[in-house]
């Protein structure tokens, strides 16, 4: 009798606990599916992880010269390194502001980023869909130009990208985003190659989880109106410490956002440059 008594105690202990969770199971995959990327950007393009209500992402990134000096120049480290800062604040779950700064142009953007749709884990939501617009101006000085400096709106360029992505499963995300840039005036004495005011791509961006806190990354904008190259990127991301280290190799310099469709590319596996960027996220208030 006493064993009997036991042994139904410990059934309905797991039929109780069984119940409890298939109670749970909508509520879990009605969720929305959290970190399908690292970071708010995946090598340069913006990804659709949101930066959270009330708290700030920092970011620095560094691209340096083609890997084809060899030793003696330190495989592009001797070369000079484009560097850009942001920060990006998020004002609720869904939109942010941002500011960064590139010193290939001494160029500054003001950009805004808005998560329209979010996957969710029963896939109701099948993707996530974000937006970002940016405006930006070129601050170098041209005081040694005979002809006349460019005026501020002269030195002004915008972008703009539509992101739609999806974590497939625990170990692959990827990405498409359709892009544009503008440039009021595409000077010659700017840093960029193109001489057209508005440049079309397509950029793709893939994640492939290695381990539970780093993944391998891609990432590929073809050009769709230009005949400059497309550019090319293979990376590896790292989770540490609460910082995201992305590190990579890229055929660009560029990191801000209209250069990467205007500033050109060189070969692939030719021209490569070593790159990589430093996230930080500081909570200012609500945490996830």
């Amino acid at each position: 009798m006493r064993k009997l008594l036991i042994t139904l105690l410990l059934t309905f202990a797991f039929v109780s606990g069984s119940i409890a969770q298939l109670e749970r199971k909508p509520a879990n995959e009605s969720q929305e599916v959290d970190l399908i990327f690292h970071a708010p950007r995946s090598i340069n393009l913006f990804t659709v992880e949101p930066v959270d209500e009330k708290t700030l992402h920092f970011a620095i990134m560094h691209t340096f010269g083609t890997l084809d000096g060899g030793i003696q120049n330190l495989f592009g480290l001797d070369n000079g390194a484009n560097i850009q800062f942001s920060f990006e604040y998020g004002f609720n779950d869904r939109f942010s502001l941002g500011m960064s700064r590139q010193s290939r142009d001494k160029m500054y953007n003001l950009y805004g980023r808005y998560h329209l749709l979010k996957q969710t884990q029963n896939d109701k939501m099948p993707l996530s869909v974000s937006l970002m617009g940016a405006a930006g101006v070129n601050s170098s000085n041209y005081q040694f130009l005979n002809e006349a400096n460019p005026n501020f709106m002269e030195r002004t360029s915008y972008a703009f990208q539509l992101m739609a992505a999806r974590r497939f499963s625990d170990k692959i995300s990827l990405q498409v985003s359709p892009m544009m840039a503008y440039f009021t005036d595409p000077n010659p004495i700017f840093l960029i190659e193109g001489d057209q005011n508005l440049y079309l791509a397509l950029g793709f961006s893939g994640k492939f989880k290695i381990t539970g806190k780093s993944s391998i990354t891609l990432q590929y904008i073809p050009n769709l109106n230009s005949d400059l190259r497309s550019n090319l990127g293979v990376g590896i991301d790292l989770e540490a410490g609460g910082h995201v280290f992305q590190m990579y190799f890229v055929t660009s310099q560029a990191l801000n956002d209209q250069y990467l469709l205007a500033a050109g590319n060189g070969v692939p596996g030719e021209e490569f440059r070593l790159g990589f960027n430093v996230n930080r996220v500081f909570a200012t208030g609500k945490r996830r």
